[in-house]
């Protein structure tokens, strides 16, 4: 990650730009980097982007919900002294966006959510994850892609070592599990923040009918559809990704 880790108290995030805050929230195995492509592309149109390192695998055991991790964004958007912030989350990212805004719907202006969970995911599919065969771990890093070869060895690595570690294999289940139970289908409904849903025609981790249920579910969304994609379109189709958010935005004048 090129862009500097910003240590302040008990954040570390990444801030660039000035303008209309959009915050990103990572997904459960996904790092900083993975929004490269957004960091890059909105700062200079006027936002200003901040990337929180999400406590995953630093939280109590118990306190390790997804519950937890949005009261931990609402920490971090009144110590960064932040208002109407459009929260962008990538799959356990977008569903802490989600339940936050349904916490805190004064602080959100606009949610924009791709590939997330909170209404279904077969993320822990199948009896994932096996420790130690890391050609294992190796195809599942490529089945959330489209093209496998997105799945850089260092990407791989990454889900190796954590999955390998057993505190943060522990910690990854009881987020899963978490992110399983806390389903936010009658929720839904009763939400008014303006959506964008940008997702990925072949994600397999959380499949396409799930963003069209997100789309009935949510009142004030739009969803658009990437090809030729899996379950992180920032990563895999950033500049596609760029534009169609970048179009959503100006179109709502955000």
């Amino acid at each position: 990650m090129e862009e500097e880790i910003i240590k302040e108290g008990e954040f570390r995030y990444i801030e660039i730009g000035e303008g209309q805050p959009i915050i990103i929230l990572h997904g459960l195995m996904g790092g900083l980097s993975n929004f490269h492509g957004v960091t890059n592309f909105f700062p200079p149109k006027g936002y200003q982007v901040l990337v929180p390192e999400l406590p995953i695998y630093d939280m109590p055991m118990l306190k390790t919900t997804v519950k937890n991790f949005a009261k931990f964004l609402a920490d971090f958007i009144a110590f960064k002294k932040l208002k109407d912030v459009i929260l962008l989350g990538n799959s356990l990212g977008g569903h802490i966006g989600l339940l936050h805004t349904k916490m805190y719907p004064e602080l959100v202006k606009a949610l924009v959510i791709t590939g997330s969970s909170g209404l279904y995911e077969s993320a822990m599919g199948d009896g994932y994850p096996k420790r130690g065969d890391y050609e294992f771990i190796k195809k599942k890093a490529q089945d959330v892609f489209y093209d496998p070869e997105v799945a850089t060895k260092e990407i791989v690595d990454e889900v190796f070592e954590t999955v390998n570690d057993r505190m943060k294999l522990v910690k990854t289940l009881a987020i899963a599990k978490s992110a399983i139970r806390h389903n936010m289908s009658k929720d839904l409904p009763a939400m008014n923040t303006p959506t964008c849903i940008i997702w990925g025609e072949n994600d397999s981790v959380t499949p396409p009918n799930v963003a069209k249920e997100f789309h009935e579910l949510l009142p004030d969304s739009d969803l658009f559809w990437i090809e030729k994609c899996g379950h992180a379109p920032m990563m895999e189709h950033p500049d596609e990704f760029n534009t169609i958010l970048h179009t959503w935005l100006t179109k709502r004048n955000f």
